[in-house]
């Protein structure tokens, strides 16, 4: 296995009118999974900033971050990838619409889902705890240990 540093990443978990953001951002569709927007922290910014920028990017929208409320970690025990994911509860600021030609600057994702708890079960998306974790009325934390990543 490969020796690599542990990538770190941080995800929005935004709610509007009880769905649930989530982004393919697999280049080149190479596969259905779906997650919260966001992305890889870049040193010397703030996790929330990175958020903010990462959102933006992915999504044209806007977001104020608030508390944390999940971290994630995933590993491909081939390539020896390894992320640690910090989900962040989210609020939009302005519109919740995504303009159907707005392209990520690195032009990964591919496809945007506002979803509904009860149609979370009929997608392909990790991590497991997330559905969970967006639509729970409590404000707490939960951790989703190690997985191997899954395409």
């Amino acid at each position: 296995m490969l020796k690599k540093p542990v990538r770190l990443a941080a995800r929005a978990v935004i709610i509007h009118e009880a769905k649930l953001l989530l982004v393919n951002a697999w280049p080149k569709a190479r596969s259905t999974l779906l997650c919260a927007p966001g992305g890889g922290v870049e040193p010397g910014t703030s996790l929330p900033e990175n958020l903010v920028r990462e959102v933006h990017e992915e999504t044209g929208l806007r977001v104020r971050v608030n508390t944390p409320c999940l971290v994630n970690e995933f590993h491909d025990p081939r390539t020896g990838f390894h992320q640690v994911e910090v989900f962040f509860r989210c609020e939009l600021l302005g519109t919740h619409h995504i303009a159907e030609d707005w392209k990520d600057p690195e032009n990964i994702v591919n496809r945007h889902v506002w979803a509904r708890e009860d149609e979370m079960t009929e997608l392909h998306f990790k991590p497991a705890s997330l559905a969970q974790v967006a639509f729970s009325q409590a404000n707490g934390f939960t951790y989703d240990p190690l997985e191997r990543i899954v395409i």
